[in-house]
């Protein structure tokens, strides 16, 4: 089976990229920026250059593909591409699937898209689920909830450096789950004939609030958090300020999707049945306190190690600067 994965350069992509060559598949990707994906070449992966919101470009690409694993998506700071890539790029991406008679695709959506269609990006999700699922391919859809791997720069890396963490008041607890196990699932899917032509929630075991994520992260780090709350109330002010101004519309977009998370109502859902259809022991999941605890372990030894040769250099140098004092 040869699989071509979208968006392996990213951070779930290369996770999927990794499992699916561990797992023996041929592995191809499709990359905008072939410099970028250099270690995808040397982990044994075929490198084709693309752009699926080129259309010309997806033909060739996936000539001999068996399936297509869509791990794409536009950047959350650039909220302007949303519908080019999310929408524009997907539907170029399933046509061209079905034009090359591809056996499956593997789309990757989010968790409660549907509840939400006032919130751009939830909306675009939502219908290009709808446009898979009437595509006639043999699809799975994953909805996962938040990826571990945000918590580093939206919480841990803060703390550290004594940055404030920013917080919306009653923040909707997230069932995080690390992009390797979420792989697990997407790999596991082209194995499994019962995910075909069905939709999974992916969920860590818990969902945990932003406080929560704050206080884990103080205890492992050992420092203490400068958090700022940002009441629900001023968000929607303003938003709505923001949609008077054609100019700055996309910011109003990026503060819709700020609102989702700001609700209160947990972001999860329950995997007894997913475990069950993809044959996934929960065990085999990581747990947020594990990831963290494996981060600030690794970090703070770097520190410790980095903090040690500066020390060691201004022994050295102190000791430098003292025997000149002698010789003259």
């Amino acid at each position: 089976m040869t699989i071509l994965i979208v968006g392996a350069t990213g951070t779930l992509g290369r996770q999927i990229a990794r499992r699916a060559l561990d797992e023996g598949y041929k592995v191809r990707c499709l990359v905008r920026n072939p410099r970028k994906a250099t270690f995808l070449k040397e982990w044994g992966a075929e490198v084709v250059v693309g752009n699926i919101c080129t259309p010309s470009t997806l033909a060739p690409a996936l000539e001999g593909v068996t399936a297509v694993i869509d791990a794409a998506t536009a950047r959350a700071a650039d909220i302007s591409s949303f519908e080019r890539v999310d929408w524009n790029g997907k539907v170029n991406l399933i046509q061209a699937a079905v034009t090359a008679k591809v056996d499956r695709f593997i789309f990757f959506s989010i968790l409660g898209a549907e509840d939400y269609p006032e919130v751009p990006l939830m909306e675009i999700k939502r219908c290009a689920e709808l446009f898979l699922k009437e595509s006639g391919l043999n699809y799975t859809i994953l909805r996962p909830c938040g990826f571990m791997q945000g918590i580093i720069s939206q919480f841990a890396i803060p703390i550290l450096e004594g940055q404030p963490v920013w917080l919306t008041g009653d923040s909707s607890p997230i069932a995080y789950m690390d992009t390797q196990d979420i792989a697990k699932f997407a790999i596991r899917a082209l194995a499994v004939p019962a995910t075909s032509n069905r939709s999974f929630p992916i969920a860590g075991h818990r969902a945990w609030s932003g406080r929560e994520i704050v206080s884990l992260c103080e205890r492992q780090s050992s420092k203490d958090a400068k958090v700022t709350t940002l009441p629900i109330g001023v968000i929607r002010a303003i938003r709505q300020t923001f949609r008077f101004f054609e100019w700055s519309w996309n910011a109003a977009d990026r503060l819709a999707f700020t609102e989702v998370l700001a609700t209160g109502k947990p972001l999860t859902a329950n995997m007894d049945e997913v475990y069950q259809v993809f044959g996934i022991e929960p065990q085999e999941i990581g747990t947020l306190e594990a990831y963290l605890q494996e981060y600030f372990s690794r970090i703070l030894r770097k520190i410790k190690e980095l903090n040690y040769e500066k020390d060691k250099q201004k022994e050295a140098q102190a000791a430098k600067q003292k025997k000149k004092k002698i010789m003259y």
